[in-house]
């Protein structure tokens, strides 16, 4: 099944994602800097860091969701509550990104962002914890038949 290496690849592109997030966040931080570009009064100093921590933030997020993925491909089993809520998290992240790439940025981003998306759903769809079914009570059969009398 292609369950591992979907969820590798993913991880694999979460890494990079994450360091090119960190990367024009930093180079954004950077112009904002030397250039002393200020919005609304703001400080500009308030803005290149801004733009470092919210960088830094977002690229742990990523970088964090990629270890959750990596973690389930290697496993090769379902993630935990808290990892699946990650993984989500991030999903939903994309989607709301690609929708606002399309405009802004272009088709081709907006496709990356939904393959990405896409990456990230067939893993939380592929690793679904099987719940067992409830054993019946009254000795009947499992299948919600009349027990033999």
């Amino acid at each position: 099944m292609l369950r591992r290496p979907i969820a590798i690849v993913a991880a694999l592109i979460l890494f990079a994602e994450a360091c090119a997030v960190v990367f024009v966040n930093w180079v954004l931080g950077k112009v904002a800097d030397n250039q002393h570009m200020s919005m609304a009064g703001l400080d500009p100093d308030a803005i290149s860091t801004g733009a470092w921590v919210a960088g830094a933030l977002f690229g742990v997020f990523l970088a964090a969701c990629g270890i959750v993925l990596l973690l389930i491909g290697v496993r090769d089993r379902a993630p935990g509550r808290f990892a699946r809520i990650a993984v989500i998290v991030c999903a939903v992240v994309h989607g709301v990104l690609g929708a606002l790439t399309v405009g802004l940025v272009g088709w081709p981003a907006f496709a990356y962002l939904m393959v990405v998306l896409a990456l990230l759903v067939h893993v939380l769809l592929a690793y679904v914890k099987e719940r067992p079914e409830p054993e019946p009570k009254d000795g009947g059969a499992p299948d919600g038949a009349p027990a033999a009398a």
